[in-house]
């Protein structure tokens, strides 16, 4: 491991708003199967972690924060939490919000699986996922928006809440459609190239590094809102030809999502 790697995990221990929990402080032992205890965070991160209560929002996969740190700057209003694994990725992020001492941004170094650990149910309003790896050749339950992991946002989403995708794999962004519409769920706003669409907000106005990227390539950004109230169990669907849109997006994926330059 690099000196500038090891720099970082250490100042990384300093920072109050970055949670770097153990994983076996969640997982519970001796089973084959994913069991999780609770993180004593859960439910208790507007009394913890921030300067005051405001609704959540998660961005999971976050990287090293960019998109995370403009959501806030954006809206004080709001409490925004990045959840990464990657602890040389979190340290810009964390580093930037506490030299700028912005009271709405945390981060937390988990894995997605274990995200259900940390959240009380209702204690999160929406989740961001942003340029997630679209598992082209991984099952569909590798997916961040996947039906397995649906019914782990929708353990601590309140009622209502909302999910965002926004990619630059329209192979991820199809197989989501498809999730969509098998599980009955309100889709809120829908676009295959958002820059085509005019001013969206912040869906348009705040970029992550590699957004910039696909843009310069003339790749099309996509996004979808929508909610995931619903009965019952999600399923899988059965319309989605994950063939078709692995061939059509096969040729560029090799250098979209790359491993992220050492910073």
């Amino acid at each position: 491991m690099g000196h500038g790697k090891l720099r970082k995990f250490a100042e990384n221990e300093t920072f109050r708003c970055l949670l770097q929990p153990d994983a076996s402080s969640v997982l519970v032992g001796g089973s084959r199967e994913l069991v999780l205890r609770d993180h004593p965070i859960k439910g208790n991160w507007n009394s913890t972690m921030f300067s005051k209560p405001r609704p959540i929002v998660l961005e999971l996969g976050c990287g090293k924060g960019d998109y995370t740190i403009a959501l806030a700057l954006r809206h004080p209003e709001m409490n925004f939490i990045g959840v990464d694994i990657k602890g040389a990725r979190l340290w810009t992020g964390a580093k930037y919000a506490t030299e700028h001492a912005l009271p709405n941004v945390a981060f937390l170094r988990t894995r997605v699986e274990f995200i259900t650990a940390f959240f009380a149910p209702g204690e999160v309003s929406e989740v961001w996922l942003t340029f997630s790896d679209p598992q082209l050749s991984g099952s569909g339950n590798s997916r961040l928006s996947a039906p397995v992991f649906l019914e782990r946002y929708r353990s601590f989403l309140r009622p209502g809440g909302i999910v965002h995708l926004k990619t630059d794999s329209r192979f991820l962004h199809e197989y989501t459609m498809s999730v969509i519409r098998a599980n009955g769920l309100e889709v809120l706003k829908s676009s295959t190239d958002i820059y085509k669409e005019g001013d969206l907000g912040v869906v348009t106005q705040v970029q992550t590094f590699y957004e910039k990227m696909f843009l310069q390539m003339g790749l099309p950004i996509t996004y979808v809102a929508f909610r995931i109230d619903h009965e019952g169990p999600f399923v899988q669907p059965a319309d989605f030809d994950a063939a078709y849109w692995r061939e059509l997006e096969g040729p560029r994926r090799s250098f979209s999502h790359q491993p992220s330059p050492k910073a």
